[in-house]
């Protein structure tokens, strides 16, 4: 008789596969200056943002860890190199602005729910499957997450500044893997993210799917990625996990 595989767990990527931001990082940082005095351009800010936040994880990554920095610092730096990236040069008028930035995006009303997302993850409990988040994230994951009514569809909650392994490192799946008690072949992770979250999961052994969204995938990782691992959208995963079920081992 064929072998039939039976998935146990499901770990979840957060930002853009489960949640995203209400606005874009720089129409936040327009109002958030603009309240405080300063008038500076949205677009500016956007673009200012993606060169700091890049610079700041390759120089520090993982919050800056394991050079002494907290994540809140580590958040509060970027913000000041934003704006200085988009020509305010008076860090001690940005502070307070960094400070309160800090705290909006600790705060469930920064954020929302993608579609299909509650009703996926209902779904995935009536099937019987243990669900967990694996996320590159900081402290301020759990509050989020509870204030938009999804921490109770989780066993269990890892961020890399908790467990200090940031996706794709194969240790933060392994320690998943453990506190789930799964061998890595009856997981999958569910993320956005091919580097992170495709690759770095199947580089811990366990099965995973891409969210691709609408836009369309680069093509050298649609040639990379097998169709039957690819989601246009969440309302996809229980389909595909049928499928996956179907095969047996090997796929």
């Amino acid at each position: 008789m064929a072998y039939r595989l039976q998935m146990r767990l499901l770990t979840w990527d957060v930002k853009d596969t489960l949640l995203q931001l209400r606005r874009p990082v720089g129409e936040e940082y327009a109002t958030k200056a603009r309240a405080h005095g300063l008038e500076v351009e949205a677009t500016a800010l956007g673009r200012a943002f993606g060169q700091a936040y890049k610079a700041q994880s390759h120089n520090l990554p993982n919050y800056g860890l394991s050079h002494g920095l907290t994540s809140r610092q580590w958040w509060l730096d970027v913000v000041l190199q934003t704006f200085h990236l988009a020509g305010v040069r008076d860090a001690q008028a940005v502070a307070p602005i960094a400070a309160q930035l800090y705290e909006d995006f600790s705060s469930p009303c920064t954020w929302q729910v993608l579609e299909g997302a509650e009703t996926t993850l209902k779904g995935c409990r009536k099937r019987g499957l243990k669900l967990a988040v694996v996320s590159n994230f900081d402290r301020r994951l759990e509050d989020i997450l509870v204030g938009l009514g999804l921490r109770e569809h989780f066993d269990f909650v890892l961020t890399s500044e908790a467990t200090g392994w940031p996706k794709p490192d194969p240790r933060i799946f392994h320690e998943a893997l453990r506190l789930a008690r799964m061998e890595p072949a009856v997981a999958a992770h569910i993320g956005d993210s091919y580097h992170c979250d495709y690759q770095g999961a199947r580089a811990a052994g366990m099965h995973s799917f891409l969210v691709a969204g609408p836009a369309p995938l680069d093509p050298a990782i649609r040639d990379s990625v097998p169709e039957e691992h690819i989601l246009p959208s969440l309302s996809h995963l229980l389909p595909a996990l049928g499928r996956l079920e179907g095969s047996g081992p090997g796929l």
